[in-house]
């Protein structure tokens, strides 16, 4: 029996199942891929809100981490939430010495709900640390304006922002268009931008309009590392993590008082 790659998430813990380390875990597991998981925060949610949270250590983290990369060869990482620029620092720190690992960010900034997850200093460091090492970035609207401290309206502003980003450090960045739902709804289709270099490559889906959304960023960047580690190529990648997201939203079980979760399995 072929073993199956090995993937690593580091991000926070949504107790209610929907996102972070739960929802990827499920997404690695989907794809074939062997979960390993290791908890940057523990937070307060539901499907309607998260309403605290309480962060682990660098050293927490390290400790979590360093017995699964001593046993195990890491195919591929994800990271999720990083909330300080301790543990982010750490978690660059072991990467180093994951040199053959593919390593994907969503950088995770703030909530659908509006609570902030990191402050100005970890953000700070996520680009100066982390961005430069990773395969891809996988911002959403929101993420990429605060991130570039631009504001996007339109197509022209998504390259823009793209650039910007690159200019920091990221080589390669997927801007999410799940969150222009204006536009979205008005024609129909929901445009994400995967920018390589130069090069710029358009997926583009039905939208789906639907209170079915929590999780969706982390399931997202969860399996694109999970087809990293399988060998695929990282258009291909994006292309086959879109369209299991769409999957799961058109398929998602309606749970909770808010934005449910959508079905991983």
């Amino acid at each position: 029996m072929k073993k199956p790659p090995v993937c690593l998430t580091i991000a926070g813990l949504d107790p209610s199942g929907g996102a972070g380390v739960l929802a990827d875990v499920k997404t690695f597991s989907a794809f074939g891929c062997f979960a390993t998981a290791a908890i940057s925060s523990i937070t307060f949610q539901n499907t309607t809100g998260v309403f605290g949270a309480n962060h682990q250590s660098a050293e927490t983290v390290r400790r979590q981490v360093e017995p699964i990369i001593e046993d195990f060869e890491i195919a591929a990482v994800k990271t999720g939430m990083l909330p300080t620029r301790e543990v982010i620092d750490e978690t660059a720190r072991l990467l180093a010495t994951m040199d053959r690992a593919h390593f994907v960010v969503d950088p995770v900034v703030r909530s659908t709900s509006g609570f902030d997850l990191i402050d100005d200093e970890a953000l700070r460091s996520l680009i100066a640390v982390l961005f430069p090492i990773s395969d891809l970035i996988t911002p959403n609207k929101p993420e990429a304006e605060r991130i570039t401290g631009m504001t996007i309206r339109n197509e022209v502003d998504v390259h823009a922002s793209a650039k910007a980003m690159q200019s920091m450090g990221a080589r390669n960045v997927l801007i999410k268009g799940g969150h222009f739902v204006e536009d979205a709804a008005l024609s129909g289709k929901a445009v994400d931008y995967l920018f390589i270099g130069d090069a710029v490559h358009v997926f583009e889906a039905d939208f789906i309009n639907t209170t079915a959304t929590h999780g969706t960023g982390c399931v997202l960047s969860a399996a694109v590392a999970a087809n990293l580690a399988l060998g695929n190529d990282l258009v291909a990648s994006v292309r086959m993590a879109k369209e299991f997201v769409a999957n799961a939203i058109r398929t998602a079980p309606m749970l909770g008082r808010g934005h449910s979760p959508i079905n991983i399995s």
